[in-house]
């Protein structure tokens, strides 16, 4: 008796990134806000991360309530039924529950069920690894349209008295619709990890230890010296090789839109990678503070706001943090 044979799913070869959406915490935290906690000046931060405010998001406003109402605006501007989107994925490090995932949670509310949903872990490279993970379901046929969302709320992750990373962060959420393209608009992924490097970028406790009564709750702290020189050496070089598999060079891109961690590390990557001045640089960062897996979701979309002409360009953009975790790709903007 002959075996039978396994049918497998192909999908279109193609996809791209149809819309996006944003939201960001309610609350616009000035520098001056946070200055006397961790005895500074507002000078010292616009010079050292070029941040002047930050979002963050009320008590009562959770990761989810973002990933949602980001989600929303992604959808509606895709014209998509939302029915017809068969997977969502969220990055974030900031669920307020271990189970049930903020996807399952967003696919119910914007209309997707029965959709496969699930949460990815990766930090600030979160998004992009969210966006591979899309590209490739969609192309394999195992999805047809995929809602892809970074969404945080690390304010809940703060010590307010931290001098080393309290005062980067912000909430806010941003998504966008994945389907099928006539054209390639998401290329191959450059990703990875080092996580004999886990320690630069961690919370200071675990759950266990807090539940026990062994530590306060966890908050997020990070090794600012040996950050800045991972992501401008080795992330530069990750861009470089985004590019090269991308099969285009810096002087063809649209835009550039890294990880919003830090306005410095920006600078100095956009000097690395010797973009020329026809690029534009996402500097979210500036009035949102540093969102994690949101960052890189919410810069397009303040940069698509204030360049409408860039709809339809090649953007560079690469996700890297605690993990340490990466992840790069060149898409076209929607």
């Amino acid at each position: 008796m002959s075996k039978p044979t396994l049918q497998q799913s192909h999908g279109p070869k193609y996809t791209r990134i149809l819309s996006i959406g944003a939201a960001r915490g309610d609350r616009l935290v000035a520098n001056d806000e946070l200055i006397e906690a961790i005895d500074s000046s507002d000078e010292w931060i616009q010079q050292r991360t070029g941040i002047i405010t930050r979002t963050r998001a009320s008590r009562d406003i959770e990761a989810v309530d973002l990933a949602t109402d980001a989600a929303r605006e992604a959808i509606e501007r895709s014209g998509i039924d939302p029915a017809l989107i068969d997977a969502v994925i969220v990055a974030t490090i900031s669920n307020g529950r271990q189970t049930p995932s903020i996807a399952a949670v967003v696919a119910d509310r914007v209309g997707s069920n029965p959709a496969a949903a699930y949460d990815v872990n990766a930090a600030c490279a979160g998004y992009a690894y969210a966006i591979a993970q899309a590209d490739a379901l969609i192309r394999a046929g195992a999805a047809h349209y995929a809602l892809v969302i970074g969404a945080e709320k690390l304010s809940d992750l703060v010590d307010p008295t931290d001098r080393s990373i309290s005062f980067l962060l912000g909430d806010g959420a941003g998504a966008v619709v994945i389907g099928p393209s006539e054209f390639a608009g998401i290329s191959t992924t450059v990703w990875g990890s080092d996580g004999s490097k886990a320690d630069t970028i961690s919370t200071n406790a675990t759950l266990q230890e807090y539940r026990r009564g062994e530590a306060e709750w966890p908050t997020l702290r990070q090794e600012g010296p040996a950050v800045f020189r991972w992501a401008v050496w080795d992330m530069a070089k990750v861009a470089k090789k985004a590019l090269e598999v991308a099969g285009i060079t810096s002087d063809q891109l649209d835009a550039f839109i890294p990880h919003q961690a830090n306005m410095r590390i920006i600078d100095e990557f956009a000097k690395q990678l010797k973009l020329p001045e026809s690029v534009v640089i996402a500097r979210d960062v500036a009035n949102t503070g540093n969102t994690s897996s949101a960052s890189i979701p919410l810069a397009t979309h303040r940069l698509l706001e204030e360049h409408p002409e860039l709809s339809g360009g090649l953007a560079l953009q690469i996700g890297f943090g605690a993990g340490l975790v990466f992840g790069a790709q060149v898409v076209v903007l929607p």
